[in-house]
């Protein structure tokens, strides 16, 4: 079975945060960090959920009805955190803008940039503001800077499906970069009985 990519109402858009950094965990595997909280847009309720660490297993029964999970460095980062969780989200198709956006410039681009040149506006924080919250127990703060990262990824991505392009800037100015969202993702053969409980 194929996914079509432009079918928003199954399609979720995520981002995480984490109460550590690679230092603080002694190496460079993803799988060691821990979710201080995740952010979640849902296209077939139109809402943004933000989860404690706690909560996290409302998240994964929501992925049993995922056509497509999105997000930016998801394969690279975001995924593979969340396999130390739920090993099964690799089972969930999954769409990564930074992996298309690599594939048609051929390096990575973060973020931030691609929020500057093609919505004109930016992140609110970075990944250390966020650990540095979750250390001082902010965490409303927290949860606002991670539904902001999460809206600016839904926002990059609806961008991208309805124009077919994504802005970067680099030295020479403000950039245009092709992107092909509405590519076809197939389903992974085996069922998907992604359920904990």
């Amino acid at each position: 079975m194929l996914l079509d990519l432009s079918a928003g109402p199954d399609v979720i858009v995520y981002d995480i945060e984490t109460k550590e950094t690679f230092q603080m965990v002694g190496g460079r595997d993803a799988r060691a960090l821990t979710i201080s909280v995740l952010g979640a847009y849902f296209y077939r309720e139109d809402e943004y959920v933000v989860y404690e660490e706690h909560e996290l297993p409302e998240f994964w029964r929501r992925l049993e009805a995922c056509d497509l999970l999105v997000g930016f460095n998801n394969k690279g980062f975001d995924d593979v955190v969340v396999s130390g969780y739920f090993p099964e989200v690799v089972k969930v198709p999954r769409f990564d803008i930074l992996e298309e956006v690599h594939r048609a410039l051929g390096f990575r681009v973060k973020l931030d940039n691609l929020a500057h040149a093609t919505l004109e506006t930016g992140k609110s924080g970075d990944g250390l503001m966020a650990i540095r919250l979750w250390a001082e127990g902010r965490l409303e703060e927290l949860k606002s800077y991670c539904k902001d990262d999460v809206e600016i990824t839904k926002r990059i991505y609806d961008f991208g499906k309805r124009h077919g392009f994504l802005k970067f800037k680099d030295v020479a100015g403000i950039k245009e970069v092709p992107v092909n969202f509405s590519r076809e993702v197939a389903r992974p053969q085996e069922a998907m009985n992604l359920s904990l409980f």
